[in-house]
């Protein structure tokens, strides 16, 4: 039964399309999302702050428990906040592939060929620091309990992640572990938890991907229809 806080208004904003424009779109958006890579080669060149926050705007629509909007995006341009958050990162990293992590979690990075050295984190223009918020405030100033928010999160960096590719830009997910060092230099409280420190810019003009990362499985395996 609907309670006085449900208010309704008429759908806005929806575009229906004939089938065959459907098809149209749903294709063109495969092939446009699809030259989408994971870069780890950056230049330097700047990329204009208005075209970040476009792109944030675009992941704040995402759907999300609640209505709640359970996450903060730290983003960061400052040279030397982005060589302390490399400092902090590879000092995890090192960890990581001198012991932290299992022989069969190396093993499945070797055609990836990453290692503890980060410089993009240097050479990019723009770090995002995406936080999960177990608790926020709401537009009024209440303190709430946060839901889904792993979810949530995960739903606004994917929308974030292909505005930023619409924009022409590149990214890297780039998840140090643990993370808990990206609190203390964004100056986010303990219940915000870091999830993924997106790197953001153009690629280098000699720019190279391995050749494992354009391995995409088939329909038939990634999807079933029942």
């Amino acid at each position: 039964m609907p309670t006085a806080d449900y208010r309704t208004i008429p759908l806005p904003d929806y575009v229906e399309y004939p089938v065959e424009e459907m098809r149209a779109r749903a294709q063109a958006f495969h092939e446009h999302i699809a030259r989408r890579h994971t870069v780890r080669d950056f230049s330097p060149r700047p990329v204009p702050r208005d075209i970040v926050e476009r792109c944030l705007m675009a992941a704040g629509t995402a759907p999300n428990g609640a209505n709640h909007q359970p996450w903060h995006f730290a983003v960061i341009g400052d040279p030397a906040m982005k060589h302390r958050i490399r400092l902090a990162a590879e000092a995890e990293e090192r960890a990581f592939y001198e012991g932290r992590a299992g022989e069969e979690w190396l093993e499945a990075l070797k055609p990836l060929g990453t290692d503890a050295a980060k410089p993009f984190l240097d050479i990019a223009p723009w770090l995002i620091c995406v936080f999960g918020q177990r608790r926020s405030r709401s537009a009024d100033g209440r303190l709430r309990k946060n839901y889904y928010v792993p979810e949530s999160v995960s739903i606004a960096t994917g929308f974030l992640i292909a505005a930023l590719h619409a924009a022409g830009l590149a990214t890297l997910t780039h998840t140090p572990n643990p993370m808990g060092f990206l609190n203390q230099i964004c100056g986010r409280p303990d219940s915000d938890k870091p999830y993924i420190l997106l790197v953001v810019g153009y690629p280098a003009a000699d720019a190279r991907i391995p050749v494992h990362a354009t391995e995409k499985k088939p329909l038939d395996q990634i999807a079933t229809f029942f």
